[in-house]
């Protein structure tokens, strides 16, 4: 049962929504310390997990969670799912995308938006050596189209490694979002985005200086042109255009075959609503799909009754505890 989402009256449109999401300072002193560990996810790569185990670890279920473009393990949303979460009596796994979470020096290369091994090499180690078998993956906006590429790319046979699926604003399908956010009223979330990126590779061309040409990394201000230059080719995409065709969950979410509930706004600024109401999407018997007048991009913050506030932490926590 999905309760009805009520947003916080001063904050229900869109980008007001958003940015209080963004800004607004969160404390969690019920989550114990995490526990660092890093998983070699190829032969040049390894990523940063934050961990939270409960005691005799097997015998409760694992939600790995994923975060979005430019954020890390730390991001407020990571930190909160993982509070409530930690509450239900799961153990939490916060993971960094490649280079995420001040990990450059880890990677040879970089992350991007469908690069499912990566969480699959975590999800598979922890079944073999930490014999965890109830496993759910929870990802918010990039670690949402993540959570659903997995399960659709796995199709009938992910049962074997996953219970569920969460995604909180997905952006499903990559080119209808970085057209969105193109437009002149989101020019303050792409300037925010490219800064970051630029700085994450300035960062990455002192860890790999042989590696990356950053000349005229400056004038790059599109999250596009730097997908176009950084991200398709280092990743064997013909071009931007390319890689967000065959990097979205759009392209195989029809093959979901295990619990998935997605939430997302009418009011996102930035992750267009149609594509939730694709027959794919709205076809597949095993595909909650919640869609809610407001709620911005990762925000859904209600009255505090109960809990913080967060909606669509609750929602997720309270979904993947039913299937697990």
């Amino acid at each position: 049962m999905i309760a009805d989402y009520i947003p916080l009256p001063r904050f229900a449109g869109g980008h007001k929504m958003t940015l209080y999401a963004w800004a607004r300072r969160r404390i969690f002193p019920e989550l114990p310390a995490a526990v660092e560990r890093c998983f070699e996810v190829a032969d040049d790569a390894r990523v940063l997990a934050h961990c939270h185990w409960q005691p005799q670890r097997e015998a409760h279920p694992t939600l790995i969670a994923l975060h979005g473009l430019e954020g890390s393990s730390e991001a407020h949303y990571m930190r909160g799912i993982a509070s409530k979460a930690w509450a239900r009596s799961f153990n939490v796994v916060r993971l960094n995308q490649r280079n995420c979470g001040g990990t450059e020096h880890l990677s040879a290369g970089l992350y991007h938006s469908g690069l499912t091994a990566d969480p699959l090499v975590v999800l598979r180690e922890l079944a073999a050596k930490d014999g965890l078998t109830r496993m759910a993956i929870a990802g918010y906006s990039l670690g949402g189209n993540l959570a659903l590429k997995i399960a659709g790319d796995l199709g009938p046979d992910a049962s074997r490694e996953l219970c569920a699926v969460a995604a909180v604003s997905p952006v499903m399908e990559l080119e209808a979002c970085v057209t969105a956010i193109e437009r002149r009223e989101n020019r303050l979330y792409e300037w925010n985005f490219c800064r970051n990126l630029q700085s994450r590779m300035r960062r990455k061309a002192k860890a790999c200086p042989d590696k990356w040409d950053t000349a005229g990394l400056w004038k790059i201000w599109s999250i596009r042109a730097f997908d176009e230059r950084y991200t398709a080719p280092h990743h064997g995409f013909a071009d931007a255009a390319d890689y967000y065709h065959r990097a979205s969950a759009m392209r195989v979410v029809d093959r979901i075959a295990i619990p998935a509930l997605i939430v997302t706004a009418e009011d996102d600024p930035f992750v267009p609503p149609e594509p939730f109401r694709d027959p794919k999407v709205t076809g597949n018997p095993h595909i909650t799909t919640v869609i809610t007048a407001h709620g911005g991009h990762c925000g859904f913050i209600g009255e505090a009754s109960g809990y913080d506030g967060y909606w669509a932490e609750k929602m997720v926590v309270d979904f993947v505890a039913s299937q697990t």
